[in-house]
Formats: structure tokens, sequence, C-alpha cells
């Protein structure tokens, strides 16, 4: 407040200082020179004066040859005629004058006062984000919630627009039928829930979901991000909270959705006592007193989503907050379908696509993935002039979201294709002389991405949430055959497999640490934290065993590592000509897809079965039993560690 009067009083100061001047600039004008006007009578009769201006009280004029001490230009008052006579025969020196009126006097001074008012009246208002259009976002606004507010007739989002995530529909739904018919459920006692949290990866339509309630409803829908209750204001936080829960209450029945939350409701004391992070914690406690203060028999609902709820303070998630909380995840081959279904509306497929297929070969794609699917698979279309968007368009449209752009003008020497194809080769083959991996659909050694020389695509046939030992370590054997390719073929090893090497160590590691499947350390988990949640790293965790242990877990990678690649040598060797011809073949053509590769899958199976490598009891493919829980699914691609949930296709590319 203090601050306050200063910023006023030197206001007045300067707002006196101009007035001043002001008045100044009115009662003399600059660069003319007052004079008598017995002077001006004078330099009349000596025919001094030119360019006189007139008026009925005052004579400007110029003087001509003007003396060192007189001025270029002057002004005087009029005199009257006879009286000017008679002063002039009685030979006084005299001059005239205006007196100016009340009315004039005070116009003098209000006016310009009126002025400063309405300029200073017009800045405060623009400070305060009112303007005289009432448009907001000026300084005195910071305190407002940015919350976009939607009536009902602008949501024309609806529950027939979400598919795939039926659990999650089915619990929302729950809470629209609450704000459509209250006595229903108060009929037994039952109550709104405060909050409804809505759990995910990303992508899979969250807040999707959460405008297709509010359109279900048909109540306003108050929007706004997490991100947008702090700023670098101290306080503006939890005023921004107070004044989105007030205008709840006046929009009241009304669905408030806060996407992000984890940008708000992060966990209290997970960092250093800073100032920035002691105002998180100030607007956190706002929120935290807002939900527990306002009734749901007002018909307000709290909607919320975030992709890392394991980040959000336990104070935010306990019961009588977010009373519920719905997992939205990636969805599976039938919710695939159902939302192809839906992004295909718009887009002219061809007779020959089933979109069942198409679901059927993107296992782990999310809802924006799918939506980013169908669309690069239009464009492909639109650029090849078709008149509808085939299934190769939707096959070339995953191999480039998987593995990326094709890099067609990168030019490779003949030693350089000559080791990436033998290199993709080596995968291809393993790949096929292995039970339970997911079957080779196409192979290239045309570049593409940012790095990637060749590529393998393998895609699953199935939704797969568990995974054994044994296929573990075929899959170990499968990255690392193109490295033993390259030594049993040129004697000698490139920097191609450095993707691999990363992939097959992550899946040696967590066997040892993670699910306990080497013997000699137990079945003890000795690291989490490298584990994820909803797609995402997990924070905190540590080592948690001695020195010892690690070398021990060391030495146990090295040994599976070393198993999975003399396992792939022997395969390749045993059928080193088949890998020579369609290496050969793999450099003329650049591409072989699955009817080139049939012959060689074809004569893979006829001959005897691979020796098990060692330690190693390879087990078919099979789904998650009965009442096991299956894990989310992560996509794989070029870059990541594969994980043992399904992939949407496995790519061992050569860099």
């Amino acid at each position: 407040m203090e601050r306050q009067h200063h910023v006023n009083f030197w206001y007045f100061v300067i707002a006196i200082l101009l007035l001043l001047g002001f008045q100044a600039l009115l009662h003399e004008p600059p660069q003319v020179e007052r004079i008598s006007y017995a002077t001006f009578e004078r330099w009349l009769d000596e025919g001094r004066v030119d360019d006189l201006t007139v008026t009925e009280n005052r004579i400007t004029g110029r003087v001509v040859d003007p003396g060192p001490e007189e001025p270029a230009r002057f002004t005087t008052t009029r005199v009257d005629p006879a009286i000017a006579q008679k002063l002039d025969d009685a030979g006084v020196d005299y001059s005239g004058g205006t007196e100016v009126g009340t009315v004039g006097e005070i116009l003098s001074w209000v006016l310009p006062m009126l002025i400063f008012f309405g300029i200073w009246l017009y800045l405060l208002r623009r400070l305060a984000g009112g303007g005289f259009g009432g448009g907001g976002g000026g300084l005195m606004s910071v305190g407002k919630s940015k919350a976009k507010i939607y009536v009902e007739k602008d949501i024309k989002t609806t529950f027939a627009d979400v598919a795939g995530v039926d659990e999650a529909k089915a619990e929302v739904h729950e809470v629209v039928d609450f704000l459509q018919d209250p006595p229903h459920y108060a009929r037994l006692g039952a109550r709104l829930p405060k909050g409804v949290l809505l759990v995910g990866p990303p992508g899979t339509g969250k807040t999707l979901l959460a405008r297709a309630m509010a359109g279900e409803a048909g109540v306003t829908f108050l929007s706004i991000s997490g991100s947008e209750f702090v700023e670098m204001f101290v306080g503006v936080g939890a005023a921004r909270v107070r004044d989105l829960f007030e205008r709840a209450r006046e929009h009241a029945p009304c669905i408030i959705f806060v996407d992000e939350l984890d940008a708000l409701g992060r966990a209290r004391g997970m960092g250093p006592s800073m100032g920035g992070h002691d105002e998180k914690e100030q607007t956190l406690n706002q929120l935290l007193v807002e939900l527990d203060g306002f009734d749901t028999s007002e018909g307000i609902v709290l909607l919320a989503a975030t992709n890392r709820p394991e980040l959000l303070d336990p104070a935010l998630l306990r019961a009588g907050r977010f009373d519920r909380q719905v997992l939205v995840d990636r969805p599976d081959r039938k919710g695939r379908r159902a939302i192809l279904a839906v992004h295909a509306q718009h887009v002219r497929l061809a007779r020959d696509v089933s979109l069942d297929d198409v679901a059927g070969l993107t296992p782990g794609f999310t809802g924006a993935d799918l939506a980013n699917l169908v669309n690069e698979a239009a464009i492909l279309a639109t650029r090849a002039d078709r008149d509808a968007v085939t299934y190769a368009d939707f096959e070339n449209a995953i191999e480039r979201i998987i593995a990326g752009l094709e890099k067609r003008n990168r030019l490779l020497n003949k030693t350089e294709r000559e080791t990436v194809a033998y290199h993709e080769m080596g995968h291809a083959l393993v790949a096929m002389s292995l039970p339970g991996v997911d079957p080779v659909r196409k192979v290239s050694i045309i570049p593409r991405g940012v790095g990637a020389l060749g590529y393998t695509l393998q895609r699953p046939i199935e939704d797969r949430f568990l995974m054994r030992e044994g296929e573990l370590a075929n899959k170990m054997a499968v990255l690392l055959g193109g490295r033993a390719a390259e030594e049993i073929v040129f004697g000698e090893i490139s920097t191609g497999a450095a993707d691999d090497l990363v992939k097959a160590t992550d899946i040696a590691r967590a066997m040892v640490t993670r699910y306990g499947m080497d013997p000699a350390l137990g079945r003890t988990a000795y690291e989490t934290e490298s584990g994820d949640y909803l797609g995402q790293p997990m924070e905190g965790g540590g080592r948690r065993y001695s020195e010892e242990t690690a070398h021990d877990i060391d030495e146990a990678v090295k040994e599976r590592l070393d198993a999975a690649f003399a396992h792939a040598k022997d395969i390749l060797e045993q059928r080193h000509e088949e890998l020579d011809a369609f290496a050969k073949r793999l450099l003329a053509e650049e591409t072989l897809d699955e009817d080139d590769l049939a012959p060689l899958r074809r004569k893979v199976a006829s001959a005897p079965s691979s020796p098990a490598a060692p330690g190693e009891t390879p087990a078919p493919s099979s789904p998650a039993a009965p009442g096991e829980t299956p894990a989310p699914s992560t996509p794989t691609a070029p870059d990541e560690t594969p994980a043992p949930a399904t992939a949407p296709a496995e790519v061992a590319a050569v860099r």
C-alpha cells in the first residue's frame, strides 16, 4: 500500500508541473515579444510594421529591419483609438490589456485537469485488464483464472467420438448420470464424486474423454491447464484457484477440467525450499482447501488428467478430494479397430482395406498414434495421386512412424552397403529360426530416420503382456544377429550394432536385476528405478546392493549377452548359404517384403531346429494367463529400449 501512495504523489507532482507549463503556453506564446501599444503606434508611423494579424483584442505582426534590441515579431493588445489619440497627445507610454472572464479562468484550470484525469483513468483501466472494451489480460488481472469457459452449445464432442476406452468411458458415464439425474442416486444416499482423476499414458484420449463428458452432460465446461496457475507474482496461483471455483459456482452445474495436474499438484517436499517451490505449495494448499470446501450438491465436478500420477501429492489423491481414479490405457486390438473407424470416417478407403488387419499391425499404439497413422496414410495416398487410401499406404505409414522417413539420397559406398545387407539379413535369419519371436515382415537397406542405415521390421501377431525367459533370450539373440553376421562374413565388426547392443543389454540387465531370472543371484529385485509407469521414467530409487553384488550382476549380464551372441552365431554358421543368397538379393532389390522372404521362411522351417542357447528354455508364445495382471504396452521405436510388453513393431536398425 505504501508504494501505491508514492506512485500517486509523484503522479500529482508531474501533473501540476505540466499544468503550469500548459498555462504558460496559453498566456505567453513563444517566439513573439510583447510590446506596448505606444511603441506599435510609433513603428506604424515610421512604416516599420508588416504582416499584421488584427483580432478583436490583439495585433500581431513583423518588424521591418529590426534593430539589435528589437524583436523580429511582436504582439500587443489593442487600445481604443480615441483613448490612444489622447495618450499620444499627452506623450504617455501605454499598453493594452485583456480581462479574462470568470468562466474562462475556470476552464483554463479545469480543462487540463480533466484531460489528465481521463488519461490517468484510461491507464488505470488498462492495467486492471478491463480497458474501455472490457478485455482482460492486464497487470491487475493476474489473480483472475485463465480458464476457458465453454457453454453446453459450444461442445459438440460426445461419447460417440470416443472409442477404444470402453472401461474408462463407463466410469465417467456414471458422473454424467449424476449431473443429469441427481435424485435417482440421492434416493439411496449416494453422493456425486468430488473429483475424477484420469490417468494414462500420453495420447490415450484423456482430454477428449473430458470434453465428451461435458458434451454428454450438457453443462458448462471450464478448461484450464495446471501450468496456468503459477506466474512470477507471489500469491497469483492461490488467487486463481479461488477465482476458478468462484466462477464454477456461478456457472453451476458445471465441470472443471484441469489438464496436466502434475504441474500443479506435485508432491510437497520433493525439492529445495525456494521461493518458486513455496509458491507452488501455496497454490496446491489452496486447491486442497477448495476441494474440501465446495458441496457436491451444487453440481460441480472437478475433472483432472495426468500421465505422471506417481508425482502427485498424497493429500490430493485421498478419498474426499479425488474420489475416483480412472485409468485410460492403451487400447487393445478391438479398441484400436474402433478408434481407426472413428478417424477413418472422413477418409476414402479402398475396398481391400480391412481396419481389423490394420489394428493387428499396431499393438501398443495410442489413440493419438492411430489418428496420426490414418492421416499419414491419407497423405501418402494423395502424394501418389490415388483415388483411395490402400492397405499398402497404411503399411508404409506404420514404417514411417516407427522407423522414420526414407533417406534415398543418403548414398553408401559398396562396402557399407554389403555390411548393412548382411547385418539386416542376420537379424532376419535368426528371427526366423527361433520360436516365440515376432515374424519378420520386411528387411531393407534404404536409410531411414536420423541415423538408421537399414532396418528389419518385425510385427507381433497378437497383443502380448508377458514374456518368458526363453522368449527374452531369443529376443537378445535376434538383436545380436546382425553383429554375428558381420563377424562371420567379414571377420570383423562395425559400429552398426550400437543400438542393438543397447537394447540387448537393457533386456539382459532387466532379466537379472528386475525379473529375478538369474539362479545365482536369486529371486531378488535389485533395481526398480529403471522401470517406468505409464510410459514415463519413474523418479527416485537408488542402488540397494553391495559392490560385490554389483560385480555379480555385471558378470551375469555379460554371460547372458555372450550366450545370446553365441546362439545367434551358431544359427548363422549353420545357414551360411541362405545368409549369402538373401544378402545378395537384398543388395540387388534394396527391400524384401513378406512375399520375398517366404522362400527363406519355408526353407528355415523345413530345416532341423536350431539348438537352444545355454541355460535357455524356449517356450512358444502365449498370452497372459487367467488371473495375471497385464502390464501397459510400450511402443518401441528404433532408439527405444524394448520392453517385455507388446510393441507395435520391433525394428533392428543398423547405425
